[in-house]
């Protein structure tokens, strides 16, 4: 049992690494992008026009593909082996081939009412910006249709590795196109861009799915076993990961009323980078879990389900909290950092700023409602998530209509925060009355993290103000900042971790005590 828990481990960290470097090459991409088009009109149009096909995709096929497909073919090949799963995983792939080219084209042809319906707040010009980039990007859904589904099939025959590495090699396209095409072919280009980077997310995986012994099976039975179970729970499951996509719209959609459509672009950066830093950890750990939690439902396990559910929840807090308040407290010299300079502005990097600290509040909420809405697909229930889903987007359309005028930006962002919190305490109240999972040590250790990430944060407040008053104005004087008061939060928050004994910092303790006995 140990072993295994230690493979999970050694797996979650490489994946984390690989997913670390893509966010890494990602921010660096949406730096280009803010420092050449800053939140001017051609940004704004960009912005839409590339939200627009993954919402989509989100919408209709993520579900389908993260939440139906993997449970379904780890079932195959516990239950009916390589054979049958491999032919399964073939009609899936055609099947989903076929949808993403029919909405592909229907995007494209309904582009006009697409850019209207997302941001009917632009003016004339930038929708017809809007609509062609629209035009140009939207068959990006059919290569992440192809894309995801290989990401399923590896993951489901536990390769973590080459499926996290896919954003990297689409972030190198697009700075590549940056540096060495944006002068000549301008936004237009980075369409394109966006366009290719997608479509290599697909090609480099076909390597890794031979190696792992996919064969490849057309077909087109959308009676098979296999089949019937994927929508059985494909529509449930598909309304309530509808929750994202359909909360950014809304925000987006809001957004283009504030600061002559700038709001788009300052509520898109934002999320975009808190998403970065939430990604890093959580989707690291939700990807690699989802089908262990799988297989343990297939199984019967349902102790050892309840315990890789508890387990997961409880690590990833201890490091999404203090990350949460990181952003909060670092907000505005982290933006000027990372995106201040070239056509971001100050005011550009304000509004941000803004947005991003108020966003980073519902960090906790986003990471706690991915990991157990896995384990509702895992049981292939989709229909708690959906009514917990719905109530999240009731909430955050309620908010964003009575805050957006008042707070602007900042309105959005709390809408968003208090939306994905909803959603998590919707997906948590009925695991624990179906059977407890969270047991009285867990929430006592989630009260230390609380009174560990509020020193931090006071720390972290403190040595900000103490620094910008003393450290010189511009990039290195942000650098210093950031640096510093990173290193200062972390090393208040593990001090506080050792004192009130939280387990995630026993390894550090050992190693400690090695190295002191070898002093």
């Amino acid at each position: 049992m140990s072993g295994q828990k230690d493979n999970s481990t050694k797996t979650i960290s490489i994946v984390m690494v690989i997913t670390l470097l893509g966010k890494v090459l990602g921010l660096l991409r949406d730096r280009l992008l803010a420092v050449h088009y800053g939140t001017g009109m051609e940004a704004n149009a960009f912005y839409t026009a590339s939200r627009i096909p993954r919402v989509f995709f989100d919408a209709v096929f993520a579900s389908a593909i993260a939440a139906c497909f993997i449970p379904v073919f780890s079932e195959h090949l516990t239950r009916h082996g390589k054979d049958k799963a491999m032919r399964f995983g073939g009609t899936f792939l055609t099947v989903i081939a076929v949808l993403t080219a029919a909405l592909s084209v229907v995007g494209v042809a309904g582009s006009g009412a697409l850019v209207r319906l997302f941001a009917d707040g632009y003016d004339a010009e930038t929708t017809r910006l809007a609509i062609q980039l629209t035009q140009i990007m939207f068959p990006t859904v059919f290569f992440t249709g192809i894309a995801f589904s290989f990401v399923g099939i590896l993951q489901s025959m536990d390769e973590f590795n080459i499926p996290a590495l896919i954003s990297t090699i689409s972030n190198l396209v697009i700075i590549g196109y940056f540096v060495l095409f944006d002068r000549r072919f301008g936004i237009f280009g980075l369409a394109v861009a966006f366009l290719l980077g997608w479509f290599l997310q697909a090609a480099i995986q076909l390597p890794a799915l031979r190696r792992r012994g996919f064969r490849y099976y057309p077909g087109f039975d959308c009676r098979s076993e296999g089949m019937k179970k994927v929508f059985a729970l494909m529509l449930p499951v598909m309304v309530s990961t509808w929750v994202q996509p359909i909360n950014l719209t809304i925000n987006s959609r809001f957004g283009s009323h504030l600061y002559h459509g700038a709001g788009v672009s300052a509520i898109e950066i934002s999320t975009n980078l808190y998403l970065i830093v939430a990604g890093v950890f959580v989707l690291s750990v939700t990807n690699v879990i989802f089908p262990k939690l799988s297989r343990q439902v297939a199984q019967g396990e349902e102790d050892a389900f309840r315990g890789t559910l508890r387990d997961t929840v409880h690590s990833t807090l201890f490091f999404v909290l203090p990350m949460s308040a990181g952003l909060v407290t670092l907000a505005r010299p982290l933006v000027s950092f990372i995106y201040g300079g070239g056509q971001f502005d100050a005011f550009s990097v304000d509004i941000t700023a803004s947005g991003l600290a108020w966003v980073s509040l519902g960090m906790v909420g986003y990471a706690v409602q991915n990991i157990l809405s896995r384990a509702y697909f895992a049981r292939q229930d989709g229909r708690t998530p959906l009514l917990a889903g719905a109530v999240s987007i009731a909430i955050n359309l309620i908010l964003c209509i009575l805050l957006t005028d008042r707070l602007q930006v900042a309105g959005l962002a709390i809408a968003s925060a208090v939306s994905s919190t909803a959603y998590a305490l919707f997906l948590l109240l009925p695991l624990e009355r179906a059977g407890r999972v969270f047991n009285a040590r867990f929430w006592l250790d989630l009260g230390k993290m609380l009174l560990a990430t509020l020193l931090m944060a006071l720390a972290v407040y403190a040595a900000a103000r103490g620094l910008g008053a003393v450290l010189p104005a511009g990039k290195l004087g942000e650098l210093l900042i950031l640096g510093l008061c990173a290193a200062s939060g972390a090393i208040v928050y593990f001090a506080a971790a050792a004192v009130l004994n939280l387990p995630q910092v026993q390894p550090l303790r050992r190693l400690a005590a090695r190295l002191l006995k070898r002093g």
